[in-house]
């Protein structure tokens, strides 16, 4: 048990220290003087009047850094710097807000207002670059509607966090109820050289979902809005001024693909799943277990999710019998919430699973540890190891490991375990 659980975080902590988002951000700018290239988009620094920045999200302070770097000093941007939490280092030219995260606060609508006010000053000759980050959706916000007030907004957002809805449909009701959302920051500034830098792991095609996509076209319609209310019951649960308009059909369009707002906009996503899940894989390999990586369950109900999951390490141990074996999960499961405790999904999955993990579970969470989630079920205790052990669970052969950033390891401990391979172990998922 100690030695599996120690490899668990080992994979967990590695995967981090591999990530270094600063300096991945730094490395995604090309540049030779002041001539740059991000993706496909190539632009000289000498024809801007302006540099601004938008930093949004929980990791907005890395990613502000590694872009200073990136950038020659006499071309030095300036703007605001949104995120939960004070951050670790200066940042010179920018604006700190400390916002709200999982709900809004007052400061997120401060934040809202500021980012509005300082693309309504942005022209043709100013290059503006967003930074964003998981968090963005709570931490920068501002109510389409002038009657909506602070507590409505935060109602909304409880609501929406708890229907056990795809974050799809999440997004479509948001993005309808925002200034700042669904692409209307990109509408904020229609004339400005807009660049987008993303960290993430949604999967590839849904960049929109980061944030709540404000500077992407939104995919969503005001009729997904109607469908979502009714299916889940959303308006019957919020503040009248927003249940009227959502009732009625009462809401604003937003931008869409081929609005002007998005002809000088690019995007990029600098870290996103694969990079995840390439670094566990490898890490998991090195330790000695045999690893496959699986997206599937992405947005699946969770007891369907566990099922699945588990039939992929029982599949894979029947392949490996003699070898510890490994599933890297990410994606977020469906669960509404049912009860007023505190935590997160990874909590509320280790009840279903521990009931084919004779072991019980063990679960390790960066997010859920600084009680940044809600919970489906009210709050438990979950055993620890020695509590398992003093059960009489010494010998049992499944745990299940869980992390905010790699959503969920599976790992299955053999009486024989394989001989920890090397640090340069290829991975299997990617070949290198």
């Amino acid at each position: 048990m100690a030695d599996l659980k120690a490899i668990a975080r080992g994979i967990f902590r590695e995967t981090l220290s591999a990530i270094d988002v600063a300096d991945t951000v730094r490395s995604t700018v090309a540049r030779a003087g002041p001539m740059c290239r991000i993706g496909d988009c190539e632009f000289d620094l000498r024809k801007f009047f302006a540099i601004r920045v938008l930093a949004v999200g929980k990791a907005a302070a890395a990613m502000a850094s590694g872009l200073m770097a990136a950038l020659p000093p006499e071309f030095s941007p300036t703007g605001l710097l949104v995120v939960p939490a004070k951050p670790w280092n200066n940042l010179p030219g920018l604006r700190t807000i400390i916002a709200g995260h999982p709900i809004p606060n007052e400061a997120s609508f401060e934040a809202g207002r500021a980012a509005l006010e300082l693309l309504a000053a942005c022209g043709a000759d100013t290059l503006v670059f967003f930074l964003l980050s998981g968090g963005g959706s709570a931490l920068l916000e501002k109510p389409f509607f002038t009657d909506a007030t602070l507590e409505d907004m935060q109602a909304l957002n409880r609501v929406l966090v708890t229907c056990g809805a795809p974050i799809d449909e999440i997004n479509a009701v948001r993005k309808h109820l925002s200034a700042v959302k669904g692409g209307r920051l990109a509408a904020a500034a229609p004339e400005a050289l807009k660049i987008t830098l993303g960290v993430s792991d949604v999967p590839p095609g849904r960049e929109s979902a980061l944030a709540s996509g404000p500077t992407l076209p939104d995919p969503s319609r005001v009729s997904d809005v109607l469908r979502v209310s009714r299916q889940y019951g959303i308006a019957a649960k919020l503040p009248p001024v927003l249940a009227r308009r959502i009732e009625r059909g009462d809401l604003p369009e937003t931008p869409k693909e081929g609005d002007r707002a998005f002809s000088r906009s690019h995007f990029q996503l600098v870290l996103g799943m694969n990079h995840m899940f390439h670094n566990a894989h490898r890490f998991a390999e090195a330790s000695g277990c045999v690893t496959i990586c699986d997206n599937t369950t992405d947005d699946w109900p969770l007891e369907k999710a566990k099922d699945f999951l588990l039939g992929q390490l029982d599949t894979l141990a029947a392949q490996h019998p003699e070898s510890r074996v490994c599933v890297v999960a990410d994606g977020e499961v469906l669960s509404p919430v049912t009860g007023d405790g505190v935590g997160g999904r990874m909590p509320r999955s280790c009840s279903p699973a521990s009931r084919r993990l004779p072991g019980g579970p063990l679960r390790y969470s960066a997010r859920e540890r600084t009680g940044l989630t809600a919970t489906a079920r009210p709050r438990a205790r979950w055993p620890t190891a020695r509590r398992w052990s003093a059960r009489g669970a010494r010998d049992s052969s499944r745990r299940i490991f869980s992390s905010g950033a790699m959503r969920t390891v599976f790992f299955r401990f053999w009486r024989t375990p394989s001989r920890p391979g090397p640090p340069e172990t290829t991975c299997a998922t990617c070949g290198f």
